[in-house]
């Protein structure tokens, strides 16, 4: 962007700002977009038309077609790596060559273990998104249980490994390694510690019961991992979109092949929604314009998601690493500190848990935060009274935090209850709901690999179109890679190596003298670790 393009953006952001603030919400008919597999109401929004045109120029002079082409042709969407972040690659219904090679072995390695009837257990080493994916699809359609077991170990603590291994049968136990670069830290050191346990149960190769999913094969087969175990991730897949590629061959396992294909084709669906329909229409588009008014006009710092569906639990924190690890940033593309607020914190659980643990500050707190409900109109289970229930309260929850309520309606209510007058209006004070709280309703015909596909790609897109406005790269995380720099270096120091550099010049010039706090405790846990009293 030209420095006459950009003043020109920035009198349009302001424009938009202006316009933004002072719209309301409106209440004549519902504001429905119609997408595959769901249908995303945003009546709570304050999306009115003039809104929805203004927006649509701000896209323009963004030059939002031509970034929307580079990111689905595999082109150089992220430019700070300077590589395609072509996840949609993954999911099309007649994806590039290798990708459909890729896809054909994980099928057939699942249809041949499915009738040899191997790999009772299976336990999935990964974290980030290598993890976040599975533990979803599995929960999603593995919710009443599947012939395989199968356990999940992310964080680098030795209880969760510990635990992700009690009481399996080795022999009947397979091990998939998920890891982009095959140096993860927590990951290999899980599973060396899943090889120890194989071996120690007198396995005669225990690399025959290790999978590894990575972009980098031949450091996979160099760790141990026979060729025809290793399934290719590649550069071009961010970690946080690793569910599309052959991270799931965990999903194909436990609940079958049918369901990973049935998840590319909403979000391949999804993808030619986004490509074709127009701005007006575009669900992606429309939610993420919601969600830049909510954050940088309204001010409001955190998103609620509040799927109403016992299985996607795990969805929450999938949108929370989609979403924070992807919009945390305040640098733009230019390379100048951002002066509007960008990505919001994420954060929720189901509904109906969730109305008896924070619904009350999401009605009555001081700050309060957008909510995306998401429910599936029909259920999967044979008791419609409980679907009626879990319906009601989902649009109850979301009218009261739209409408609210004041103190006169509130001071009626108390009257009516046969309260005296004088207690009634001290009691109606903490009655009142402040209301005009925004929210999106998507809503799924039933909870389908389908629709689930379709879902995730819709939040994808959202993240995406809102980068865009924003200005920022979604496809990095720097921030992430700082933090295990500092890491390298104290863990050396844990072990006893005081003396050691951090290696590198670059690597050393990166690492900071410690602070007070930090040299004590990691004084102090080497003295525990070491053996050594600490006096």
């Amino acid at each position: 962007m030209t420095a006459r393009d950009a003043s020109a953006f920035q009198t349009s952001w302001s424009d938009f700002l202006e316009l933004a603030k002072h719209s309301s919400v409106q209440h004549a008919i519902p504001v429905l977009l119609e997408a595959p597999g769901l249908t995303l109401d945003l009546s709570d929004q304050r999306l009115n038309p003039a809104v929805v045109e203004y927006a649509q120029r701000l896209l323009q002079e963004r030059n939002f077609d031509a970034l929307r082409e580079c990111l689905l042709s595999g082109g150089q969407a992220n430019p700070t790596e300077r590589r395609a972040a072509w996840h949609t690659a993954l999911r099309e219904p007649a994806p590039a060559t290798e990708v459909a090679l890729e896809r054909q072995r994980m099928n057939d390695f699942v249809r041949a273990a499915d009738s040899e009837r191997r790999w009772r257990n299976i336990v999935h080493i990964g974290i980030g998104g290598s993890d976040w994916g599975v533990r979803l699809a599995i929960s999603a359609f593995g919710y009443q249980g599947t012939w395989r077991n199968v356990r999940f170990v992310a964080n680098i603590d030795g209880h969760a490994m510990q635990g992700g291994l009690a009481g399996l049968d080795p022999r009947e136990t397979l091990i998939v390694l998920a890891s982009k670069s095959f140096t993860t830290s927590e990951t290999l050191q899980n599973g060396l510690r899943a090889v120890e346990w194989l071996q120690a149960a007198g396995i005669p190769d225990p690399y025959q019961h290790v999978v590894a999913v990575t972009a980098r094969p031949e450091v996979a087969q160099a760790w141990g991992v026979p060729a025809a175990h290793v399934f290719q991730l590649w550069d071009w897949v961010g970690g946080r979109f690793s569910i599309w590629s052959s991270v799931g061959l965990t999903v194909a396992l436990a609940v079958g092949t049918d369901v990973v294909a049935g998840m590319h084709a909403g979000a391949a669906a999804m993808d030619v929604h986004f490509a074709q329909a127009p701005l007006a229409d575009n669900a992606p588009v429309q939610m993420a314009l919601a969600g830049i008014i909510n954050r940088s006009v309204l001010g409001y710092g955190s998103l609620n998601i509040a799927p109403y569906d016992f299985r996607l639990a795990q969805l929450v924190p999938y949108i929370q690493q989609l979403e924070m690890e992807s919009l945390g940033k305040s640098v733009g593309n230019d390379g100048e500190t951002l002066t509007v607020a960008t990505g919001p914190a994420v954060w929720g659980m189901p509904g109906t848990d969730a109305q008896h643990t924070f619904f009350q500050w999401l009605h009555q707190g001081s700050d309060g935060a957008p909510v995306d409900f998401i429910v599936c109109q029909e259920a999967d289970h044979g008791w419609p009274e409980h679907h009626r229930s879990l319906l009601a309260n989902c649009l109850a929850q979301r009218e009261a935090l739209l409408q609210g309520k004041d103190y006169d309606t509130a001071l009626a209510e108390c009257l009516a209850e046969g309260m005296p007058p004088e207690q009634a209006r001290e009691l109606a004070r903490h009655r009142v709901h402040p209301g005009g709280r925004p929210s999106s309703l998507i809503v799924l015909p039933r909870l389908t690999a389908y629709s689930l596909g379709s879902l995730l790609a819709l939040y994808e897109h959202k993240v995406f179109v809102q980068s865009v406005v924003w200005g920022i790269n979604p496809f990095d995380q720097w921030g992430v890679e700082y933090g295990k720099v500092l890491a390298k270096g104290i863990l050396r120091e844990l072990a006893g190596d005081t003396g050691a550099s951090a290696g590198s010049a670059a690597a050393s010039a990166a690492v900071p003298k410690h602070d007070a706090s930090t040299a004590y405790w990691v004084k102090a846990f080497a003295d525990s670790l070491n053996g050594r009293n600490g006096s």
